[in-house]
């Protein structure tokens, strides 16, 4: 059995270490861990602890992803919610859909016994609000919000305050090879705006024949290039692991226009094998990693590309 997850997903390792070691579901494990970590308020990027949109309104995103059946559950854009990976997770299990968000998804938590959560913090509350004040005129503030977000977006607009989407991948040769991922995307977005989290073949992608892939950091450079689907498919055509890795960030480097940054892509294929491959992301780059062979995780330091 292997695991890895971003470094941010500390809070939820432990959890899902003793469930994996006990037998669960690795989905069920994986979300029971990713839970920890959305209502942890010191991780700054997923969950409760997140940032808000422009309008100062919490939309969280997470997904999951069954390797061996390739279902997926996705919700993107959730208000009012903590733990959307469970959500996502039902949206697997009870319905037709692979996507729900916005008021929909929000809808179906309430009509599967998910509570109402407030989920942004006062100090999130503060630094937003904060932050917007210094870009806006005397008219823009007194009309707020009914005054036009574009404009104000291009200054304010923080993907570097929110570094790590939550992502955790297991590969286990009876269990099979699943992915899931978290985020409240990045910090004053535009309402509605979704990232790759939520995306199948961009944020995340599994197949238990083959492996797993799934990325962090700028999501409009992943949804552009498929890049969890590209390494996926890369080891179906027989490209090892790390080969495949390298023909995604390939891809990633010939983009040269639109809005480009960082990526960090987490990757496990079916013989045991992973990569974890910084492109372009400042500063270091960690992860966790578990096998069942080690008493407990270890966090490791990515490879920089």
């Amino acid at each position: 059995m292997l695991f890895i997850a971003n470094a941010e997903g500390w809070p939820g390792i432990p959890t899902t270490i003793e469930m994996l070691r006990s037998g669960s579901d690795s989905l069920t494990a994986m979300v029971a861990g990713i839970s920890k970590v959305e209502a942890e308020t010191k991780v700054r990027s997923v969950g409760h602890g997140g940032w808000p949109n422009m309008l100062g309104v919490m939309e969280c995103d997470a997904a999951v992803m069954d390797g061996t059946t390739r279902e997926v559950g996705s919700v993107g854009a959730v208000p009012d919610t903590i733990p959307v990976a469970r959500l996502a997770h039902e949206v697997m299990k009870q319905l037709p859909h692979v996507m729900l968000t916005g008021a929909g998804a929000r809808r179906f938590a309430t009509e599967t016994g998910f509570s109402v959560d407030d989920v942004l913090l006062e100090d999130s509350k503060r630094v937003w609000w904060e932050r917007l004040e210094q870009e806006m005129t005397p008219e823009q503030k007194a009309a707020f919000p009914n005054t036009p977000l574009a404009p104000l977006l291009k200054t304010i607009t923080d993907p570097e305050r929110v570094r790590d989407t939550t992502v955790y991948l297991s590969a286990d040769p009876a269990r099979g090879i699943h992915a899931a991922t978290s985020t409240s995307g990045w910090a004053w977005k535009y309402p509605g705006r979704l990232g790759d989290s939520p995306i199948p073949g961009a944020g995340f992608y599994a197949d238990s024949r083959y492996g797993a892939a799934a990325c962090t950091h700028t999501g409009e450079m992943t949804m552009r290039c498929a890049t969890s689907r590209t390494i996926v498919l890369a080891m179906k055509l027989g490209y090892s692991l790390s080969d495949a890795v390298k023909l995604a960030v390939d891809e990633l480097s010939e983009l040269t226009d639109g809005f480009l940054g960082g990526v960090v892509i987490h990757a496990v294929d079916a013989k045991g094998n992973h990569e974890v491959f910084n492109f372009r992301c400042q500063g270091e780059i960690r992860y966790w990693l578990w096998d069942d062979s080690m008493p407990e995780a270890e966090l490791r330091a990515a490879k920089t590309i």
